[in-house]
């Protein structure tokens, strides 16, 4: 742990508190892409399941736990509870265009040819493009609520975040994970046009508008 992994895990948290909250509070979940949400419970089940053949410590085991149970409340209220309010016209993304192609890179590039390794380097690659269907609809409608973009850019801090953590681990620890670097760079380049119009418009006062 430092104090770049921790500021990550709490940008993070934020990221999924600020949508909860949003949905929660609205009663809808218009402008949110279920498809996103459904790419991010597949990454935490997939990259978690280490929850019940290992423990690292608590704090590791409760994040976890917090994520996942975030993860499945989101899609529990959107496709459930809120369903009427789901904007399926406009999240359109064909997600098995990340998710197979995810798969493939697994099943050829990983650290070791075992079950679990293979599910949790399928998670590091499919979360550096899990975003997309989001963005891809934000971009598609034109714009985005404030809350919605704050959720974003949470997002994005998180991974630049998780950066700065494995360039800190390469020069304090001499250990580096180029799997989980690759992807990192590959996530937040998605996020940077995002980063821009976010602090250029957003922070004005601005309702964020996206290039169709």
């Amino acid at each position: 742990m430092n104090i770049f992994r921790l500021l990550g895990d709490i940008s993070h948290l934020l990221a999924i508190i600020i949508l909860l909250r949003k949905i929660w509070m609205s009663r809808s979940c218009a402008g949110i892409s279920g498809k996103s949400q459904l790419l991010f419970g597949l990454v935490y089940t997939t990259r978690y399941l280490d929850l019940i053949t290992s423990y690292i410590s608590l704090y590791n085991s409760v994040m976890k736990v917090v994520f996942l149970a975030a993860s499945y409340a989101t899609i529990y209220l959107m496709y459930v509870k809120f369903k009427a309010t789901y904007d399926h016209n406009h999240d359109t993304f064909r997600i098995e265009f990340l998710v197979v192609p995810a798969v493939a890179l697994a099943l050829l590039i990983n650290h070791d040819f075992q079950v679990v390794e293979i599910l949790w380097t399928f998670s590091i690659y499919l979360e550096s493009v899990a975003i997309l269907p989001q963005l891809f609809m934000v971009s598609k409608t034109g714009e985005a609520e404030s809350i919605t973009s704050h959720y974003l850019f949470a997002l994005g801090v998180y991974r630049g975040l998780y950066l700065l953590n494995w360039i800190y681990r390469f020069w304090a620890e001499d250990h580096y994970d180029l799997i989980a670097i690759v992807a990192g760079v590959v996530q937040t380049v998605l996020y940077c046009d995002f980063f821009y119009l976010y602090i250029t418009k957003v922070l004005r006062g601005k309702k964020l508008q996206l290039p169709a």
